[in-house]
């Protein structure tokens, strides 16, 4: 995954589709108006993002990629706002001006953050002369490494089977995010990735997960295509591709705050790494992870290669804290849940790794304070630790559930006296959520009062019964010395 992620930055992605203006007035209501029973907005904020296709080509900026955004627009301010929403985000547009058409915009008037009324100011774009088009994407066509065609049923991908064959026959990839429930025009395309309704307006509403697959099967062998992914909200993803292949995801999402814009960041993530490498099962894990950070996020939202590769990539052991912190700093600012939690772990066995799996689930990542080689000697004896702290790191960094694990090797108190606690760094992670499994109580765990003044949050998980490192160890030695004989 680390090489994939690395040559994202390299490629270049046409895409073609429906662009749109997204704008939004927003108020406070303070009255009903006094001419028909509608409430009265005062517009105190007036802004405009990219939305439509236009949403890709953030994604796809976001990533790091070389874009150019394929599009018609209308001979207005709107396009030249649009354009230079774009352009501030490093993608690079080639408009096409429509004849007699507007620039489509969505005019959304909210209030507290409702919304209120829509107004769709558009105009079709499918009775259009397709050629000045067409002949545009073809002369990109040869420039680019791969293909993403965005549609949103407004005309501008009214050709679309054409496009399919002219970057077939320059043996470029197309990926098609559909719309309606004519597939067949999209026929002969390397993938297409309809949501769950898109599919089943289609190929049916299956009965079963059995009869699920046998339709997503039947709708790629009849449409000839290389793969079908289908995006299913809540049940994560299932790609189909030749012969029975066949792969199920489960969702990544931990938080569902707003589905807006995410099958835009799953279309743009699975282009992106299928250009740099990626198989499309890999490029398809990717998607499914940068789709559940954005459904984290309030409105459309984008997401970077950094924090694609923090989550997709095993964090490696190590013992520069400043570092680490700076990537906890970062995480933080980009509005993720930080649990932490802390301890010996010199010999790591399944409560362990149950305790931890259930911390991660109180957030989005989980830091563990992990005690140093001289610390887990002043602890536990002199026979301890098994194994240094390098290894107990490693060893922890490959769990799923840990994102990074930072030494400690005690605290010094108000008198200047040493304590094998991990306060210091506590108070330097800030956590959101503190965790300490075992017989605590809030008051008796170390760094609870911080954590708690700054508004965070102190968890006690019990452990799992029976196991512990003790125990094993006594197996162990049980094991070394042999059968007792005597017995």
């Amino acid at each position: 995954m680390h090489l994939i992620l690395r040559n994202v930055a390299s490629k270049r992605v046409l895409l073609v589709g429906d662009a749109m203006l997204d704008r939004y007035m927003e108020g406070p209501v303070g009255r009903i108006s006094p001419e028909a029973p509608v409430p009265i907005v005062r517009v105190g904020h007036v802004f405009d993002r990219a939305g439509g296709a236009a949403n890709v080509a953030l994604n796809l900026a976001s990533l790091g990629v070389a874009v150019t955004f394929l599009a018609y627009v209308g001979a207005d301010p709107d396009a030249e706002t649009l354009e230079r929403k774009l352009a501030e985000a490093g993608v690079t547009t080639r408009f096409v001006t429509a004849t007699a058409a507007r620039t489509i915009v969505k005019l959304r008037v909210l209030s507290q953050r409702h919304q209120l009324l829509r107004l769709d100011f558009e105009d079709n774009f499918a009775t259009q002369d397709h050629a000045p088009l067409l002949a545009a994407y073809a002369e990109e066509l040869a420039r680019h490494d791969l293909v993403v065609l965005s549609d949103y049923g407004k005309g501008t991908l009214a050709a679309v089977a054409e496009m399919i064959a002219a970057a077939r026959a320059a043996g470029r990839a197309t990926i098609v995010d559909p719309k309606g429930s004519d597939f067949a025009r999209y026929a002969g395309a390397t993938a297409i990735t309809p949501n769950a309704s898109e599919f089943a307006a289609v190929a049916g509403r299956a009965s079963d997960e059995e009869d699920f697959a046998a339709r997503g099967f039947r709708l790629r062998e009849s449409l000839g295509l290389k793969h079908l992914l289908v995006t299913r909200g809540e049940r994560g993803m299932s790609l189909f591709g030749a012969g029975d292949f066949r792969l199920d995801i489960p969702t990544e999402a931990r938080e569902v705050y707003d589905v807006t814009g995410a099958g835009d960041t799953v279309i743009a993530t699975l282009a992106a790494t299928l250009a740099a490498g990626a198989s499309f099962a890999d490029a398809t894990r990717l998607a499914n992870l940068a789709a559940g950070i954005v459904v984290g996020r309030m409105g459309t939202a984008t997401v970077t290669l950094d924090e694609l590769h923090a989550v997709a990539v095993p964090q490696e052991a190590t013992d520069d804290t400043d570092r680490t912190l700076r990537q906890i700093a970062e995480a933080k600012a980009r509005g993720e849940r930080i649990v932490m939690t802390n301890g010996c772990f010199d010999v790591l066995h399944a409560g362990h790794v149950d305790y931890l799996t259930r911390a991660k689930a109180l957030g989005h990542r989980l830091v563990v304070a992990l005690n140093s080689d001289a610390s887990v000697k002043r602890l536990k004896g002199e026979s301890r630790p098994v194994n240094t702290w390098a290894n107990r790191a490693a060893v922890l960094a490959a769990l799923k559930a840990v994102d990074w694990v930072i030494p400690f090797d005690g605290s010094i108190d108000a008198e200047g006296r040493h304590s094998d606690t991990p306060l210091d760094v506590v108070r330097e992670v800030g956590p959101d959520v503190l965790v300490k499994g075992g017989d605590y109580t809030i008051e008796t765990i170390v760094g609870a009062t911080e954590v708690l003044a700054a508004g965070g949050e102190v968890r006690v998980l019990p452990f799992v019964e029976g196991q512990s490192t003790t125990a094993v160890l006594a197996r162990l030695a049980v094991s070394a010395n042999g059968p007792d004989e005597s017995r």
